[in-house]
């Protein structure tokens, strides 16, 4: 059975979010679309570059890398491609799939040159009509991985056609008409409307329902059944809940089998509250909901950790955890290696904001970024002269002294490890 894909459609003009093809009224934030798409079952994004010069263009690429950092699902984008060059943009902006159009004439030759250099998989076709489907069908094929129906018309007749897997787009759908797509044609296998761009749009809810229906698609299930969990006495299993970026301890709850469905079922967290005796959605009434990101099972099947994306904050109390009584804590060395990094970058990030006499890394800032550049720039020529010697001790001090000045460098130019965190995930 196909699973297929619930996705979300963002156009960009002007570098910013609008509303549709033809509607160029601005629509809502895009980046807090594009998180709530990463938490709210949204399986890919569709992006459409609305420019209609280069100039425009570039800017839009500049946001389409922007969503790509924050995006957590995978990202199409098309519009304004007239050259291999565009193509490589966009895929290097962190996307999985450049779509072509199909109405201009250079898009045929595109997608042969596209997917010599990058390959196929990384090649679709937006269509509007099947003629060229009938003129290019063996270019089509041999060089596109997905279509993208623009014409409703057409849901249901591809398959005749090409077995090349497709995708339409629609405006706003019901539910029995997203079942009757579904249920089109096998090589059918997503479908794109602006119903799921909807802040209120409930697609786990949806996910369900196709589920009950018969047609696969990519909610939560689990590998293990219910019974085979060892429960207390009540019944019931702790839940660590941990934050799926840091994994960060939040807090411990409990569940009992209707919580657990319910979780799988609409896509956050949901327990059984034993003073009250009734089940929650964690975040119902105050807002700060956990998406689920995984449950993982320990070895003697009586506790679940739960990685979650946490909004707000975990406990009660208004603290980022529920863990933050300090009882008894001893000093240590520091040595997980994102904490090191962060502490290291914090101290440098104080220094530039409250100086300190005698500070080396002060006499950096206030020096400026000439000479910032030109440590970064000595300390590299370092590594690459350690690096001959056999010893590895000397390499280790200068990638050490290296990894300082290019946090002093990040701090001058207010960038963040999240930001370069952000930017190699994509590669």
């Amino acid at each position: 059975m196909v699973t297929k894909s619930i996705i979300a459609a963002i156009y960009l003009k002007d570098g910013i979010s609008v509303k549709g093809f033809s509607d160029l009224t601005p629509a809502e934030d895009l980046f807090t679309a594009v998180r709530r798409y990463n938490d709210n079952g949204v399986d890919k994004i569709f992006v459409f570059d609305l420019s209609s010069d280069d100039k425009e263009h570039e800017e839009n690429l500049h946001t389409l890398k922007k969503i790509n950092r924050v995006s957590e699902i995978p990202v199409y984008a098309g519009g304004n491609i007239n050259r291999l060059e565009d193509i490589k943009k966009i895929l290097y902006t962190g996307c999985k799939k450049a779509i072509l159009n199909s109405l201009k004439p250079v898009s045929t030759e595109l997608a042969k040159e596209s997917s010599m250099r990058f390959g196929k998989e990384k090649t679709a076709m937006s269509l509007f009509n099947v003629d060229i489907l009938f003129k290019q069908k063996e270019l089509i094929e041999e060089n596109i991985s997905e279509l993208i129906i623009l014409n409703q018309k057409l849901i249901g007749t591809i398959e005749n056609v090409t077995e090349i897997p497709y995708t339409p787009i629609v405006n706003e759908v019901t539910e029995d008409e997203i079942v009757k797509i579904f249920n089109a044609d096998d090589t059918l296998t997503g479908l794109a409307s602006d119903s799921f761009s909807q802040p209120g749009a409930d697609i786990m809810g949806l996910k369900e329902i196709l589920s009950q229906k018969g047609i696969s698609t990519g909610r939560l299930t689990s590998n293990m059944d219910w019974s085979e969990f060892q429960l207390n006495s009540d019944g019931l299993i702790p839940v660590i809940v941990q934050d799926y970026k840091t994994n960060e301890v939040l807090m411990l709850a409990y569940m009992n089998e209707d919580a657990f469905h319910i979780t799988l079922s609409i896509g956050k967290m949901t327990y059984w509250s034993r003073s009250r005796q009734e089940l929650w959605t964690k975040g119902m009434t105050s807002g700060h909901v956990q998406y689920v990101k995984s449950l993982t099972l320990d070895c003697d099947h009586d506790t679940i950790l739960a990685k979650v994306s946490q909004v707000g904050a975990a406990c009660h109390t208004g603290n980022p955890t529920c863990f933050f009584q300090d009882l008894v804590a001893e000093e240590y060395l520091e040595k997980n290696p994102l904490k090191v990094f962060e502490n290291e970058f914090n101290i440098i990030k104080d220094r530039k904001t409250n100086p300190k006499e005698g500070s080396y890394t002060n006499y950096l800032f206030d020096k400026g970024i000439d000479k910032i550049l030109k440590k970064v720039g000595e300390e590299a020529t370092e590594i690459v002269i350690a690096a001959k010697n056999p010893d590895p001790e000397e390499i280790k001090y200068e990638i050490a002294d290296f990894l300082y000045h290019v946090m002093v460098l990040m701090v001058e130019k207010g960038l963040s490890w999240d930001d370069v965190i952000e930017e190699l995930s994509q590669r």
